[in-house]
């Protein structure tokens, strides 16, 4: 596949001495290192070691600390003077996090927005747009058409979307490093590697990238060169090929961790805590399945199968259209969320930022937001007591954090997780359901999370767990059912759940299309 037109020479990327302070922390302390031109650089870390703090000055949202230098090719600026202006005018595109999608809108209009439009007869000539753009996405292997709207795509196919955005002025503007902040995040495996494929081919075509990401058999697989950044500090930068997993785990977390094993499965498991019979709405299609006391039970599928439907239904955050879902032997009302959690359902979303945290709110309140009325008592608030309850979480989840008081919005992703995960087990849930509990997070915190889900079992929880993570499944589930178009095609326990068997089940079973 050849790679894009830049428009002119490559132009490598170099920080020197930057550094970012927040009241009470320090982001970022001296960080140094270089972009090489044409070069698919890697940039990891753990959660709060500074990868987004660092993009963010690139891209002008946060100014440094005075004394920085950014320099790209021959423009040059001081990382406190970097603006939007600057950062675009320099020739660098950015796919964050937030995607920052307009769902309502066209991918068409996506694609365009801010740039400018074809015009014809003194308006928009929507032809030629929408041809102009199924041009691109064609040119990207991105199967989606152009007047489709965005709202109606998968997680992945939005994703994609972002990409092609920051690629569409490609032919017209010298677009010097492309960075891609945890842009395979929400993807499934089968469409990682495409996507992946043609942003290394756009590197040896003379595309500078600078790629971050958690997962690191990616970043080991693609990267020309990874730098990794710990605790706000540059830490080492070598090529990938002088890393395997387990030194590049070392160098992110500080000490050397042994790749997981199955989890061992301390509890005997007793009667069901959770039964769904005949579940139908949305995707799903006749899903029965049950989970025990002390269980843990995967859902495995790709984008679309199902599987977050699957627990929407069950928490009654979406009304079915049939089935019964019963907890300890009592039925649910379908659709009714304070219903199931006062009969014992915690609920994890998979969109942390959209429907699991209030980012605008502190942590505190975030931790005791389920259980707020423990903290009420003739008339008074026991803001004292809510204080407490939420230092001794951030000590037992080992949540990095100022304080108590501290913004979810100024946590990392991988510490509102944590807050996430605190506040669902604040309640000693009888039944647990985790929907990509570990996505966007860095394998410490990775490591902290499966902890508590594990002593969540052992204390009698039953889990249902989402992941399309094969290590994390493989580690954690006793039981694994495999959904496909929303229909349960398979199941494996114990020894039976290898990784051959969910290649076979999982990825070979269908595309999950809806």
């Amino acid at each position: 596949m050849a790679g894009p037109e830049t428009g002119a020479a490559a132009s490598g990327l170099e920080f020197q001495g930057v550094s970012k302070s927040f009241p009470g922390t320090r982001a970022l302390a001296d960080i140094s290192f270089a972009v090489r031109p044409s070069e698919f650089h890697a940039l990891v870390g753990g959660n709060g070691s500074g990868k987004s703090t660092l993009i963010k000055i690139l891209a002008g949202v946060y100014q440094g600390d005075p004394g920085g230098v950014i320099r790209l090719g021959d423009t040059t600026s001081q990382s406190d003077h970097v603006t939007p202006r600057w950062s675009r005018a320099a020739g660098i595109r950015f796919v964050h996090q937030d995607l920052g999608l307009f769902p309502q809108l066209s991918v068409t209009e996506n694609v365009l927005a801010g740039t400018s439009y074809p015009r014809r007869r003194g308006g928009i000539d929507w032809g030629m747009a929408h041809r102009t753009v199924q041009g691109l996405l064609d040119s990207l292997g991105i199967e989606v058409a152009a007047r489709s709207s965005v709202r109606d795509l998968r997680p992945a196919d939005q994703t994609l979307i972002a990409v092609a955005r920051c690629l569409s002025d490609r032919q017209t503007s010298s677009i010097h490093l492309l960075v891609l902040d945890e842009p395979t995040t929400r993807l499934p495996a089968d469409e990682v590697h495409g996507l992946l494929e043609r942003l290394k081919s756009y590197s040896r075509g003379g595309q500078s990238i600078l790629y971050v990401s958690h997962r690191l058999d990616e970043v080991l697989e693609y990267a020309d060169t990874i730098t990794v950044l710990r605790d706000g500090r540059h830490i080492d930068t070598r090529s990938a090929s002088e890393h395997d997993r387990s030194t590049l785990v070392e160098a992110i977390a500080g000490q050397a961790q042994a790749r997981l094993s199955r989890r061992v499965n301390k509890s005997v498991p007793g009667a069901p805590v959770l039964s769904v019979e005949g579940l139908t709405g949305g995707p799903l299609r006749d899903v029965s399945l049950s989970v025990d006391a002390g269980e843990v039970v995967a859902v495995a599928g790709l984008v679309g199968s199902g599987r977050t439907s699957l627990m929407q239904n069950i928490y009654g955050a979406v009304k079915p259209a049939a089935g019964t879902v019963v907890v300890n032997g009592h039925p649910l009302r379908p659709g009714n969320v304070a219903e199931a959690l006062d009969r014992g359902i915690s609920f994890v979303p998979e969109d942390r930022a959209r429907d699991g945290a209030f980012l605008d709110l502190g942590l505190r309140e975030n931790l005791s937001a389920t259980t707020v009325r423990r903290y009420r008592r003739l008339g008074w608030f026991r803001r004292g007591q809510e204080t407490g309850d939420a230092s001794r979480d951030v000590v037992t989840y080992r949540i990095r954090t100022p304080g108590t008081t501290t913004p979810m919005v100024k946590l990392s992703g991988g510490n509102q997780q944590k807050a996430v995960i605190a506040r669902a087990m604040r309640t000693s849930p009888s039944v647990l359901l985790l929907d990509e509990p570990t996505q966007g997070v860095d394998v410490g915190a990775r490591s902290d999370i499966y902890a508590q889900i594990e002593s969540a079992v052992d204390a009698g929880s039953g889990v249902l767990l989402a992941t399309s993570d094969l290590d994390e499944l493989l580690h954690l589930a006793d039981r694994v059912v495999v959904l496909t178009a929303g229909k349960i095609s398979d199941q494996a326990a114990g020894d039976e759940i290898t990784r051959t068997w969910i290649y076979e089940n999982v990825y070979n079973a269908g595309d999950g299309k809806q």
